[in-house]
């Protein structure tokens, strides 16, 4: 006899355990499956973002940022470190607690909520009389039935063609996050979020790292300016970034890694480094579904084909996150997760594509939303830009981050904002003013307008959008 349940999740990360909460609160009666297992084999809830991503990098960013600054800036303070040291094992460690300490939090949370979770793989067994049988491959073998299906079973790391994943020499994500000795050359295919990320993190510890990008320009999807001022400030920090390179064969072995590529001018060229990071992309996680049992349609990429609500092909089956198309950010699977459950229970949950933030967790940081200013000529819509360097903001100065700017682009009619970009200290905090603004369709004057607390880096925002009226206050 399978266990009945009104709504059952796939997938326990961020938009799967969000969208397990918000249907419980909704009063409907929740299962969520999750298979994550601790290196204690216990569950381990929160998806890739808890567990390999989104938390243990910025666990490791925060430790690697204290040590660069008492090695390279507490001297500009007054403060004087003497026998400074690194213990990598402890550091790690740390990271290792911030995990467990959110994959207990997100099990406390279904507890509250009473959502029941199950650990193992879930997977389509039937669909019968309009509803669905699911089977939990775990401890023990259970099958549970229910009328709505959510599947949130997130991405993995692309692995490059016939270079698999060693997790020793040749890393994804999850082995990046686990070098347990400061390594003295690293090498990364792949110059997005998470490759600048896991760069920084080994370069602040003091690796040599040099990273091969595919593409001819830095950071494509950022907007030009700020991508170009990004790459200044990585390079002069000893990121070495080669673009426009087509990597051949790579080998590995007991003295590490070497890289046979193809500079921009053609050149033969090779890199010897003890430990190389893949980044190029993520995969969807359909595998093990068994969505041939149900007839869930996927993409050619492997991805489940939803609409704009994301429903399936199939009635009441509904997938969010990684696993459909659109941004691979734990945000917007959030957003999407609580969607669908409002959705499922005769509300209008939504979602705005146009105002999902995105952050780069380097220093400075890197933010957005909305649209790029390459993005805005090649549309022809015409529009009026103004930026704000933290160059001239007291705040930044007394912090001792002067890097960077705020970029506001404003409809040159309506004065609407289109976008806002920043480089700088604290970018993902600053965003989310933008992100309000846009979303309520505001003006860059209704920024301009706004009191800003002195001293705060957020006074550059303000004259960033005074800038758009080419009246700045400080600068």
């Amino acid at each position: 006899m399978s266990k009945q349940f009104d709504v059952i999740v796939i997938g326990g990360g961020p938009g799967g355990y969000i969208a397990a909460i918000r249907a419980a609160q909704l009063g409907f009666n929740v299962a969520c499956i999750d298979e994550w297992k601790n290196e204690k084999g216990g569950p381990a809830l929160g998806g890739t973002c808890t567990n390999v991503g989104c938390i243990p990098s910025k666990a490791l960013l925060q430790s690697s940022e204290h040590y660069e600054h008492a090695a390279k800036h507490f001297a500009d303070h007054g403060i004087g470190v003497a026998g400074l040291t690194l213990d990598t094992a402890k550091m790690l460690g740390r990271k290792d607690t911030v995990v467990k300490q959110n994959n207990d939090g997100i099990q406390y949370l279904f507890k509250k909520n009473k959502v029941s979770f199950f650990h193992g793989r879930g997977s389509f067994v039937a669909a019968k009389d309009g509803s669905y049988e699911i089977n939990v491959a775990g401890t023990a073998q259970e099958t549970l039935s229910t009328k709505h299906v959510i599947i949130a079973t997130g991405s993995s790391a692309r692995a490059l063609p016939g270079t698999p994943f060693d997790e020793e020499n040749i890393l994804s994500n999850d082995g990046a996050l686990r070098i347990g000795a400061v390594p003295k050359k690293l090498g990364l295919i792949g110059s997005g979020v998470i490759g600048l990320e896991m760069g920084s993190v080994w370069r602040r510890l003091g690796a040599e790292v040099t990273i091969l990008e595919g593409l001819p320009t830095f950071l494509g999807a950022v907007d030009e300016q700020i991508a170009k001022e990004a790459h200044k400030l990585f390079v002069k920090q000893g990121l070495k970034i080669e673009l426009g390179v087509k990597v051949g064969a790579i080998k590995s072995g007991k003295k590490g890694v070497s890289i046979a590529y193809t500079n921009a001018k053609g050149e033969a060229q090779s890199l010897d480094v003890d430990k190389l990071i893949i980044s190029i992309g993520r995969v969807a996680n359909t595998i093990g579904l068994n969505t041939e049992a149900v007839g869930l349609a996927l993409d050619e990429r492997g991805a489940i084909v939803v609409d704009a609500d994301c429903k399936t092909n199939l009635p009441n089956v509904w997938a969010v996150g990684d696993v459909v198309r659109g941004p691979m950010l734990a945000h917007k699977a959030e957003e999407e997760g609580v969607a669908v459950a409002e959705r499922i229970a005769g509300q209008h949950g939504h979602v705005d594509f146009n105002t999902i933030p995105w952050v780069i967790y380097t220093s400075p940081e890197i933010a957005w939303v909305g649209q790029t200013e390459q993005q805005l000529k090649a549309s022809g819509h015409a529009y009026k830009a103004g930026t704000f360097p933290f160059l001239a903001n007291g705040r930044a100065r007394a912090l001792g981050d002067t890097s960077g700017m705020v970029k506001f682009l404003a409809d040159a009619t309506t004065d609407e904002i289109l976008g806002v970009h920043i480089v700088g200290p604290m970018a993902s905090e600053l965003i989310s003013e933008a992100v309000v603004a846009m979303s309520f369709r505001a003006s860059s004057e209704d920024i301009a307008r706004i009191c800003h607390a002195h001293p705060s880096l957020s006074e550059a925002t303000k004259e960033a959008a005074l800038a758009v009226d080419k009246r700045t206050l400080n600068f």
